[in-house]
């Protein structure tokens, strides 16, 4: 093969590397170099090497900053996101299988509504007044139920796109076997969903972990800060300290893409399977 041929066939590859690189790495690496910079060098906004690489102190620092802030601040996100993922899961399952296997008017516009739940924007003023008036305001009951509300649409599809791959066929068979349609879901359907099911707990998780409007609405108060909201903690109007506010970044980027790195195959998965078969 001559050398004109293999620059003919690897061309595409090699600009989506270029792009890739310009719009993930080199974003990526500028926030590291400036979060292991001085106070003074991140000012500047080089994209240069630190005079001396200060990625670990800074980062302490951040951790120790406001009285040990950060760990509270990630177990509150820790708290939020497994509790609404959970409640998550468990609602979207049961709404996508009903939806699912009926084919009535009712079904069709429950799954009209879902939709309508992915293009219409919350309303935030309203939200407010009815968790004041349940006495949910500022309470992370009241965000995880605006989390779950939030994401219930995204999740449902999900679900419902892998669960046109399941034959009715097992459902019959389950029936004459005498399951009761409680133990007809959990003991045969839901097992047979874990592929979307890990797809819609690591997306939605880092979904939920990443929310940064629904905590500074929903969850005011100093000790009810999340992850995300720490990033105020070095941003003011007369100093900002850029060095400690990415190395920020960095500290609550690490969960979100450790479950990246572990789940990225079942993600793609729990997305193909039903579009292909289904």
């Amino acid at each position: 093969m001559s050398f004109w041929k293999f620059i003919k066939r690897i061309w595409l590859d090699v600009v989506a590397l270029v792009v890739i690189g310009i719009v993930f790495v080199v974003p990526f690496i500028f926030i590291v170099l400036t979060a292991g910079k001085t106070q003074k060098e991140a000012s500047t906004f080089a994209f240069s090497m630190p005079a001396n690489f200060l990625l670990w102190q800074n980062m302490r620092e951040v951790m120790a900053f406001g009285n040990n802030r950060m760990w509270l601040a990630l177990w509150n996100s820790m708290l939020l996101t497994v509790g609404s993922v959970t409640l998550l899961v468990f609602l979207a399952a049961l709404v996508a299988y009903v939806m699912q296997r009926r084919g009535d008017r009712m079904a069709a516009f429950v799954s009209a509504v879902m939709l309508a739940g992915l293009i219409i924007p919350p309303a935030v003023v309203p939200t407010i007044f009815l968790l004041q008036e349940i006495g949910l305001y500022k309470t992370l009951i009241g965000l995880i139920l605006i989390e779950v509300a939030l994401q219930l649409s995204f999740a449902t599809l999900i679900f419902r796109t892998f669960m046109a791959s399941i034959p009715k066929e097992i459902d019959e068979a389950a029936i004459i076997d005498g399951a009761s349609p409680t133990q007809l879901f959990f003991r045969v359907i839901l097992p047979l969903l874990r592929p979307a099911m890990i797809t819609v707990i690591v997306v939605s998780a880092v979904a939920v972990y990443n929310d940064f409007v629904g905590p500074l609405y929903f969850l005011p108060g100093a000790e009810n800060v999340t992850a995300q909201l720490t990033l105020y903690s070095f941003i003011s109007q007369f100093n900002t300290r850029f060095n400690l506010l990415f190395a920020n970044v960095i500290v609550i980027t690490i969960p979100p893409l450790i479950m990246f790195m572990f789940f990225q195959r079942q993600i793609v998965a729990g997305m193909t399977t039903g579009a292909i078969k289904g």
